[in-house]
């Protein structure tokens, strides 16, 4: 199915006018056109400059081409009214004034004026001029499907679970948050919510760009629109309609491909002033070939061809093409705009500051180390750390549960609030605590297990019956994309900056582990942004990653803001990018997809408005001495090319 949206999205030239009333348009002033070009006379190559003789052929001539003026002209006519309206000239204006002038001018021909009339041109003229806009809304509209995809990736309907256990089909505008539906293998979810029965993998690509499914269980957090893989789910619903993930997402994604950039803005002015040029232009031919005596119909096609080649359509297009295609690409891959001048200014950032706590970590912890004192191993002293930590909720029990299996023989469990835990194991009396529980107990700290090993991490000790038999050390788990993360970026020539609240070794450590040269440590979430603006000062373009909640002050100092670790909650308003996936590495994505984008808006640019001047000069006639002459037709045909171009050259950004 067409997209019959596309005009409204493009803007004004094209408003009342669909893929397919261009469409329509066109065939059926082609079929008017075949009459035309058999009767009309003067036809190039052609012995007599005839093909066919009819009687009276002037008249059916006029007749053709009223018809072809006013139902093949009517959307250029309509859109030259919308622009002198708007005191906004611009390329519809310049093709009604092209296709009226050859109308009105071949028509008084046939009145009597003396003249050659040009009928068979302004035939080809309007088929030509229909069938690149309809070329051009085609483009634009498979450009912005984004939208259109991400829409339909909603079921039509949702299993509702009733009280009683049983399932009744709904439509989804009618549920709400905390109804409870059932997702079979291989359906799409039909809300964002959390799963409360069941186990599966997850397809969330096309809303994150994850390519693994993920895998989902009790308590994780659901996407509408992603698709359920081999198991049953049953999911509690937490968001629903504007609320919904996909609907901010299809939300930035609009904001951003309606939104104008400074390039954008360029294009513009550069489009108005080229429409001025072509009408001064096509006023001066018309005067000059007046001047040198040349008859009135030929001064009268040189001016119609130098408006017609000098349309600046292909530059009106240059810019929100490759805007459509760059948004759809970064929303595709995980990175929403919501700034379009920030993200443009992407392409310049030489130095990115990371928030670590949540961007380059994960923000919980994680056994980073075991240091062994008794004749035991590291699996040993972690099985019987966690047999104890499995009955708390601390951070702290919660990382050494995950990282070895608890045993099942635990009694008299006892926690030792603010100092840690201990309980009886396969008979052994273990004890899991703090440095600050051996002070109290009078129980040394083995040699080895401060300094170097604590390093800044957390410490804690393994007690078995009263001797100490290992300590473990646990930090904020490091992202394993983060390291990926910093090499990419000094492999582009940016440089990767970290900034933490933590202590000088503990930042020093990590830093070293990423291989990031330049840290600030200590540094408090007010004094975030006064951080940002201190490397500023060093004249660099700064970008900023965090987590959008507490690092919004530095967010909105920076000079591209980038949101990490927002999950399903897109509505960052302090960024100008969020990254769905909370991948760090997807910054070095951002950067090389603005400077793509930049770097195909120059090559529109350049083409759109460079081709004009060889062919102004040539529709103007300064080679018709040689015999190189164009007609309004071939101009008409160079525009329409020299659209499709542009158009063509935006798509290939998918190839990067």
């Amino acid at each position: 199915m067409e997209d019959h949206s596309a005009h409204q999205r493009q803007g004004g030239r094209h408003a009342g006018h669909s893929v397919a009333d261009f469409r329509r348009r066109f065939w059926i002033s082609l079929a008017v056109t075949v009459p035309v070009i058999l009767i009309s006379p003067n036809l190039p190559l052609i012995p007599g400059g005839q093909l066919v003789s009819v009687p009276g052929s002037a008249w059916v001539l006029l007749a053709l081409a009223t018809f072809l003026y006013v139902f093949g002209g009517k959307p250029f006519l309509l859109g030259m009214v919308r622009e002198l309206r708007e005191r906004t000239p611009g390329m519809m204006t310049l093709v009604a004034v092209a296709i009226s002038v050859a109308y009105l001018y071949s028509s008084a021909t046939v009145l009597g004026v003396q003249g050659m009339p040009f009928f068979w041109e302004l035939a080809t003229l309007v088929d030509i001029m229909l069938l690149g806009h309809w070329i051009e809304m085609r483009s634009v509209g498979e450009a912005s499907k984004a939208l259109e995809s991400l829409a339909r990736l909603m079921p039509s309907e949702a299993h509702l679970r009733d009280a009683d256990g049983g399932t009744r089909d709904v439509a989804l505008d009618l549920l709400s948050a905390g109804d409870i539906v059932v997702v079979r293998p291989g359906e799409k979810i039909p809300a964002d919510g959390d799963v409360l029965e069941g186990a599966s993998s997850v397809d969330e690509s096309m809303l994150t760009g994850e390519s693994v499914p993920v895998p989902k269980g009790a308590g994780d957090e659901v996407i509408g629109g992603a698709v359920n893989g081999e198991g049953m789910l049953v999911v509690t619903v937490r968001r629903t309609g504007a609320e919904s993930f996909l609907a901010q997402v299809v939300d930035l994604v609009r904001e951003a491909q309606m939104s104008k950039s400074k390039t954008q803005d360029l294009a513009d002015r550069a489009a108005m002033w080229l429409t001025f040029v072509a009408l001064g232009g096509g006023t001066l031919t018309f005067a000059a070939w007046m001047a040198l005596g040349r008859p009135l119909s030929y001064a009268m096609e040189r001016a119609v061809t130098v408006m017609v080649i000098a349309c600046p359509h292909a530059l009106g297009l240059a810019i929100p093409l490759v805007v459509a295609v760059s948004t759809a690409l970064g929303a595709r891959g995980g990175l929403l705009v919501r700034d379009r001048v920030a993200f443009e200014n992407a392409r310049l950032i030489d130095a990115v500051i990371f928030d670590k706590t949540g961007t380059l970590t994960e923000g919980r912890f994680g056994v980073s180390d075991v240091l062994l004192f008794a004749d035991a191993t590291r699996e040993e002293i972690l099985g019987l750390a966690a047999s104890v930590e499995q009955y708390s909720e601390h951070p702290i029990a919660r990382a050494i549960v995950a990282a070895a299996s608890p045993r099942a023989n635990v009694s008299d469990f006892e926690a030792l609030p603010g100092k840690g835990a201990r309980a009886t194991v396969d008979g052994i009396h273990v004890s899991v605590v703090s440095p600050g529980y051996l002070a109290e107990s009078g129980i040394p700290s083995p040699s080895g297990a401060d300094g170097d090993f604590g390093d800044g991490r957390t410490v804690v000790f393994v007690v078995l019956g009263g001797e100490i038999a290992g300590a473990i050390a646990l930090s904020d788990v490091v992202r394993p994309e983060s390291a990926c993360a910093v090499q990419r970026l000094r492999a582009m020539g940016v440089e990767p900056i970290m900034l933490t609240g933590d202590t000088e070794t503990v930042a020093a450590r990590v830093a070293a582990g990423l291989g990031i040269e330049r840290y600030f440590a200590g540094v408090l979430p007010a004094e975030k942004a006064a951080t940002v603006q201190r490397v500023q000062a060093e004249g660099k373009i700064v970008a900023m990653v965090g987590d959008g909640v507490n690092d919004a002050p530095a967010l909105a100092s920076a000079d591209v803001g980038i949101a990490i670790g927002a999950g399903t909650d897109v509505a960052v308003a302090a960024a100008d990018v969020v990254l769905v996936r909370s991948n760090p590495a997807d910054v070095a994505a951002i950067i090389e997809l603005s400077r793509a984008t930049y770097s195909k808006m120059r090559q529109n640019l350049a083409w759109a408005t460079g081709y004009n001047v060889i062919a102004i000069p040539l529709a103007a006639g300064v080679l018709a001495a040689a015999g190189i002459v164009l007609s309004p037709a071939v101009g008409g045909l160079l525009m329409s090319a020299s659209t499709v171009i542009v158009a063509v050259n935006a798509r290939t950004l998918r190839l990067r």
